[in-house]
């Protein structure tokens, strides 16, 4: 490394420095004239860990490819698919349209989806309902009314919250007069998302529904009463 001296008449003051009457100013680069050598290390190479030794996987079988080890839960099984066989395929949704969600609603009973071959037949009274579509926007007025028509359907029962107006408020989630969530009144099986959701998303929220019915264990839910 070595100095370069540079002069010049006129500097910057603070950098002045005088020399028998002379103004000069000396500044120091710092530079190399040779040339960086190029020094190649040599890493060590890279220690794996030891393998380790490989586990026994135990095979478990689904709930659903469970077969039955005796003849009572044979019995219970059987009972439990034939009633859940006759549950999902008469669902009876009660008429409960709030908004524009129910237009939709209205287009999957329509002849170009058919919802009758599944055995679903909109009634007008709780009484002889078993599913609730919560299609639209719930307010503050209508939950206590939403709560009653809950309340007269028979056992069993379940709830599909249609839209996101439903599900959490959607559009109106700060609106002083709206639901939050229709769950904060009934308790919801299945959510539909979208704004508002086509028919086809219904129909899969009733597959869904369908789903969750089979996997129920009627004859063994009682002592839960």
């Amino acid at each position: 490394m070595r100095p370069s001296i540079i002069t010049l008449r006129r500097v910057p003051r603070g950098l002045n420095r005088r020399i028998a009457g002379v103004t000069t100013a000396i500044f120091l680069r710092s530079y190399s004239t040779e040339q960086p050598a190029l020094v190649a290390h040599k890493l060590p190479p890279r220690q794996l860990p030891p393998s380790r030794p490989p586990r026994s996987r135990t095979e478990v079988a689904l709930a659903s490819d469970s077969k039955p080890t005796s003849l009572v839960e044979y019995a219970l099984t059987t009972a439990d698919a034939l009633a859940n066989w006759a549950r999902q395929g008469s669902l009876w949704p009660l008429s409960f349209g709030l908004a524009c969600c129910a237009i939709e609603m209205m287009h999957l009973s329509m002849p170009r989806y058919d919802n009758d071959r599944h055995g679903i037949i909109f009634r007008a009274s709780p009484r002889q309902a078993d599913v609730m579509i919560v299609a639209g926007t719930v307010t503050n007025k209508m939950g206590p009314a939403l709560r009653v028509c809950y309340d007269q359907m028979p056992e069993p029962r379940w709830v599909i919250s249609m839209g996101s107006c439903a599900n959490g408020g959607g559009y109106y989630h700060y609106s002083y007069s709206v639901v939050r969530g229709v769950d904060r009144l009934v308790p919801v099986d299945v959510f539909v998302p979208g704004c508002p959701p086509t028919a086809e998303a219904l129909q899969y929220a009733i597959f869904q529904l369908q789903r969750k019915i089979r996997r129920s264990k009627v004859t063994r839910m009682w002592y839960r009463k």
